[in-house]
């Protein structure tokens, strides 16, 4: 209830600030940038229903470790998103990273432009990501940390971390790239949406990710590439940062790890914006956000599911947020992932149920 009672609120006063919006427009204001509703909805209707998985191989850590040059992996790459093609996914979300690019741009870009062919040999089409407030703070380019047994996410890294993401006077550093990615790839059919900032607000910042969050939409909106722009609601309690992210988003892209009845209510609440929606994040076995109750609810609304994880790897998200398992044994049920490391399905059930969802 504090949960719905939080979004409601959220909700109010997007329409308030909307409301706001619209009035500045009839007085003369220019228009702004955003997709109009009625390009956001023509767009969506051009697409099949968007299923998919946040992807990383299972041979890298981290978004560094994906994309470094020395640990760049496109054989993996290629027979994972085989594995996800051949259970009818049609998307992945793709955490890109600052330093990486920082490092060699031209060489990160073509990286990208590497896996970007691989995904669509698949059938696959790409959300990249910016920027993160997820995880580890201290982000370092070179060799990354091996995994810390049994430990969700151990090695992910924020982008650009901490205090860096609080901090101004960094962000001039970070608009190169941003600018740089997006110009670069503003046209290219094979990216589907640029997902703007994952989480802000997380590790503890709350409204401090604020500025960068304006930053990166006025910077993205200085280029407006032919993809639509956006940034996932995931914490309903943070209103002001919800309220940004809902009014400069083209699609309402949205986080819920809850089971069914709740997720139910979160649809129900954010149609009201008129927009497309897309989960990018969901499907925690344990809290029941399930493929066999979440995709057909997301299928009825014809709402994008994209589950968190793929196959199981370094960055051990096997395992649960909050209950590690020191000695790294198996748990008791994995809480994301789809495919073991062999390319076998965890569970047999669940891509069957996923094939027979996708229509493959």
């Amino acid at each position: 209830m504090k949960k719905l009672l939080s979004l409601l609120l959220a909700l109010t006063l997007l329409g308030a600030a909307a409301a706001q919006a619209q009035k500045a427009k009839t007085h003369g204001q220019p228009p702004p940038a955003r997709w109009p509703a009625a390009k956001a909805t023509t767009w969506y209707s051009t697409q099949a229903w968007l299923t998919g998985a946040n992807f990383i191989p299972s041979t890298a850590i981290n978004q560094l470790e994906m994309w470094q040059a020395a640990t760049f992996d496109p054989q993996t790459i290629d027979k994972e998103l085989g594995w996800a093609e051949g259970i009818g996914f049609n998307t992945m979300r793709v955490f890109l990273h600052s330093l990486a690019w920082k490092q060699d741009p031209a060489g990160f870009k073509k990286r990208v432009s590497d896996y970007l062919a691989i995904a669509d040999k698949h059938h696959i089409q790409t959300i990249f990501v910016f920027f993160d407030d997820c995880w580890n703070k201290d982000p370092q380019p070179g060799l990354q940390p091996t995994p810390k047994p049994g430990i969700h996410n151990s090695g992910w890294m924020q982008d650009p971390g901490d205090p860096a993401s609080r901090d101004s006077a960094t962000f001039m550093q970070l608009r190169p790239y941003v600018t740089d990615v997006l110009t670069s790839f503003a046209h290219d059919k094979r990216v589907l949406l640029w997902d703007l900032y994952n989480e802000p607000g997380n590790g503890n910042k709350g409204l401090a990710s604020l500025p960068l969050l304006r930053n990166v939409f006025a910077w993205a909106a200085a280029v407006r590439p032919d993809q639509p722009l956006s940034a996932g609601l995931w914490n309903w309690e943070f209103e002001a940062l919800n309220a940004f992210q809902a009014l400069h988003s083209d699609v309402i892209t949205y986080h819920d790890y809850d089971e069914a009845p709740a997720h139910q209510r979160v649809i129900d609440l954010l149609a009201t914006h008129g927009r497309p929606l897309l989960c990018t994040e969901y499907m925690a076995r344990p809290r029941n956000s399930r493929f066999t109750t979440i995709l057909p609810l997301l299928k009825s609304h014809r709402v994008a599911a994209i589950s968190w994880g793929l196959v199981a790897g370094k960055t051990n998200t096997k395992y649960a947020w909050d209950t590690p398992l020191a000695d790294g044994s198996e748990p008791a049920e994995w809480f994301h992932e789809v495919f073991r490391p062999d390319g076998t399905p965890y569970r047999r059930d669940e891509t069957d149920f996923i094939r027979k969802m996708t229509g493959n």
